[in-house]
Parts: C-alpha cells; sequence; structure tokens
C-alpha cells in the first residue's frame, strides 16, 4: 500500500521522469496504470520472480527479468549482528 501511494504521489507532483518497481505483485496495477497511462510517467517492472505478472506487464513501460545469480549476489548474509544483537534470515528467502 505505501509504495502505491507514494508512486501515485511522487507522479502527480512530478517528482520523478521514471519509476521503476522491484515487484511482481498484481496488486500494483491500477497505480502503475494511473501512472502510466494518465500522466504519462514512464514505469518499469524488474521482476525479481521467474514469472513476470501478465496485467502488470501490458501495463507498465517495460519489465525487465531480474536474473537469478544478480539476485542471489545482491542478499545479505544469512546472519548480522548489531548493538542489539543477531538478525536471522527466515529460511525461505
Amino acid at each position: 500500500m505505501n509504495l502505491a501511494t507514494h508512486l501515485l504521489l511522487d507522479g502527480f507532483r512530478k517528482e520523478y521522469q521514471a519509476a521503476v518497481l522491484v515487484a511482481n505483485d498484481s496488486d500494483l496495477l491500477e497505480p502503475v496504470r494511473i501512472v502510466s497511462k494518465e500522466l504519462g510517467l514512464v514505469v518499469g517492472i524488474l521482476n525479481p520472480h521467474r514469472k513476470a505478472s501478465r496485467v502488470l506487464a501490458l501495463e507498465a513501460s517495460f519489465v525487465k527479468q531480474i536474473r537469478p545469480a544478480a539476485l542471489q549476489a545482491s542478499q545479505l548474509p544469512a546472519s548480522l549482528k548489531d548493538a542489539h544483537g543477531v538478525i536471522t534470515k527466515p529460511a525461505v528467502w
């Protein structure tokens, strides 16, 4: 919800010329459509999943697949330690 809100708000304010979302959530369809069609701004989708959402692909200015190796290389380590303790990445990530 926050992503969609800021995509729209910032678009109406003309605070960007192009937006790129790392997402594959069809719930973003309407905000992407409004920004692309109604505001005439570029909205790209970087898809972190194997298959792209067809409905998003129809409304977005472009869709690019994030290669699995690039996605893997951008992950944080399985655990991190800070002043408050250890933070562990969930096993399903």
